[in-house]
């Protein structure tokens, strides 16, 4: 039986090491016996890399054999996770880490300009095409979530997506989620059927049934199938902390109505940690056998999609877009129809979601780069290098306000819809890798040391940076309340819908003073776009300050309603329930908690308050029919 230096040695010629290379990691000279030729082959590698550190603790043979091998099963895992694999990955680091070492500016001979954008305005025409527009679209789209985060900076040690999205119901944003994706699906469906149907010479009516319409005239009863609706397609990128829960959520739950097969889970892989600015990898400090991994960014949804080959599996179904959002934005959905409106009007590329962004606010704002040598590219900007790029290329005063009164740069909300053409196309040249940047924490000025290690990190949102200048990249701005954050409403634009409804009152809650509105909730299949809702408030209706309104049902018609207390209306989708009149009682109250009573559940201790459900009116309908509920 050969000895273990003669093994050592076979395997160093087989792999054309010479003796003085190989002596630069004695302890992996020593142990490349245990090793497949395949794991041989990233040693090579990782030695031609400069990462012999690798092995300087590496025990005799004999000695955490296994373990050795399970550094190397997590060396495969980050070779094959990376585009180009981890030599690409180094590489790349090193490149970046003297950027930054160096100071260089990212932005340098680039100039800052407006970008080609649409500013919708709530509830007026434009706004309400644009919406049919999006819903029409919508079956032709499939939906990314990136959900890899958990709420620990929250205060919540759960996955964000299983936090209620609001507090009235206790829907968390997942359930959410699910509800307006199937709302977008069977109100595109209906579209597509009605405007399918050739009626000729018929005075008709319409009954719509699962896949059948059923046309009804004086002398004949027409039965048309038309088949099923489209699924739209649901991917959720998930990390090692939320894959699992992500999924126990999802099943614990029945996929919220949402059959299983529309939804895939695609797991995003961390990146290896980089110790100087040589790239040296970093080990995990309580195992020298573990290299140290962290998160690499939500912009590696773009290749796990890739290499995934479900883009392909969407275009082959003839699926036109690809929305992305992230995990806790619950108002995202209300501004998902007139955006993707937008983008089939103006054929854009790329379309980033906005909002109205204050100059110097601390949101990134979208912006076009045009460089000295031709390119251009829009891209999200940081604020805090928007305003010194400003003031660096001819804009004294840097980012300043409008005469709008807010900067002419919108807010980016890394919301992303992309024409899913020639997104593959991109793709294909890049295999979806996307412009990374290094954020090293230095010890001192002299830029030598870290004082932890780094890694390299990619955002979503940075995709158009790759994209050629005949790319159409835009962007649609809504207001904030509408599209981002409940911070604020108005009741003027409440009234467009046909209800009057009272200003907030100003209330503490963990040490932060919010603006308490009415509770004012409803399933998105009641209403997702402002054309639908418009359509199921008539009269005069008013809320009152103090009011909580819940409606679960899907044909819930309110007509000349005044309420003053909490009112719950749920209903099966054949029940048409009209409710009307004055509902008075004592209603539902918000109670502040204490943020440290562990006897409090994390998700209302976050909130700093929970609701005391006094008294209310609530009606369920559950046999088909019409309905009146008028106290």
């Amino acid at each position: 039986m050969a000895s273990t230096v003669d093994s050592a040695a076979e395997q160093l010629s087989k792999l054309g090491i010479d003796g003085a290379f190989a002596d630069s990691a004695p302890n992996l000279k020593k142990n490349l016996h245990l090793l497949s030729s395949e794991q041989v082959e990233l040693a090579k590698m990782l030695m031609e890399m400069g990462q012999s550190h690798l092995f300087e603790k590496w025990a005799a043979p004999g000695v955490d054999d296994n373990e050795k091998r399970a550094f190397f099963d997590q060396v495969a895992k980050l070779n094959s996770s990376y585009p180009g694999g981890l030599k690409s990955y180094i590489k790349t680091a090193r490149e970046l880490l003297a950027d930054s070492k160096a100071g260089k500016n990212p932005f340098d001979g680039f100039t800052p300009s407006v970008p080609t954008g649409e500013v919708l305005k709530f509830g007026d025409d434009t706004f309400i095409n644009y919406e049919q527009a999006g819903v029409k679209e919508a079956k032709n789209a499939a939906f990314v979530l990136v959900a890899g985060g958990l709420g620990e900076r929250l205060g919540y040690n759960g996955i964000k997506v299983a936090l209620p999205a609001e507090t009235t119901t206790g829907t968390c944003f997942l359930q959410n989620y699910i509800e307006c994706i199937l709302a977008l699906q069977e109100s595109s469906c209906r579209l597509a059927e009605v405007s399918n149907l050739a009626i000729s010479n018929v005075n008709a009516s319409v009954y719509e049934e699962v896949s059948t319409f059923m046309l009804l005239s004086s002398n004949n009863i027409y039965l048309k199938f038309v088949g099923k609706c489209q699924e739209i397609p649901f991917a959720i990128m998930t990390s090692d902390d939320t894959h699992s829960r992500t999924q126990e959520l999802l099943e614990s739950n029945s996929y919220f109505g949402m059959k299983p097969t529309q939804v895939k889970l695609l797991k995003q892989e961390k990146v290896a940690c980089l110790d100087d600015n040589d790239a040296r990898l970093a080990m995990d400090p309580k195992n020298k056998y573990r290299i140290q991994t962290k998160p690499h960014g939500h912009g590696d949804v773009h290749a796990l999609l890739y290499s995934s080959g479900l883009l392909k599996e969407w275009h082959d179904a003839g699926l036109k877009w690809v929305l992305f959002f992230q995990d806790t934005n619950g108002l995202l959905f209300k501004a998902i129809p007139a955006s993707l409106g937008v983008s089939a009007t103006k054929q854009y590329h790329v379309n980033s979601l906005a909002v109205p962004r204050k100059a110097k606010e601390a949101i990134g704002g979208i912006t076009r780069l045009t460089h000295a040598d031709g390119r251009s590219m829009v891209i999200n900007v940081e604020y805090n290098q928007l305003d010194p790029l400003l003031r660096a290329t001819g804009f004294p005063d840097g980012d300043v306000n409008c005469e709008t009164g807010y900067s002419p740069f919108p807010g980016n909300i890394n919301q992303l819809i992309l024409e899913l053409g020639p997104y593959m196309e991109e793709l294909k040249k890049t295999g979806g890798a996307i412009k990374e940047f290094v954020n090293p924490k230095y010890k001192d000025a002299s830029k030598t040391s870290f004082k932890s290690s780094t890694r390299l990190e990619c955002m979503m949102q940075d995709y158009p940076k790759t994209l050629p200048p005949s790319a159409k990249v835009g962007f649609t701005v809504m207001d904030t309340w509408l599209a981002y954050a409940p911070v604020k409403n108005n009741p003027e634009d409440a009234a467009k819908a046909g209800a009057q409804v009272d200003e907030p009152v100003q209330e503490v809650f963990n040490g932060q003073e919010v603006e308490v509105w009415p509770r004012l909730t409803w399933k998105p299949k009641w209403g997702l776009t402002f054309s639908e809702i418009k359509n199921k408030v008539s009269g005069s209706c008013s809320v009152s300050q103090k009011s909580t309104m819940v409606i679960e049902g899907h044909n819930v018609i309110l007509e000349d309603l005044s309420l003053n207390g909490a009112l719950i209306i749920d209903s099966v989708d054949d029940a048409e329930v009209r409710v009307g009149g004055k509902v008075q009682n004592k209603g539902w109250t918000l109670e502040p908690v204490d943020h440290k009573d562990t006897s409090v559940p994390e998700e209302i201790r976050i909130r700093g308050f929970k609701i005391n459900k006094l008294e209310q009116l609530e009606k369920s309908y559950s046999e088909p029919g019409k309905f009146s509920l008028k106290p």
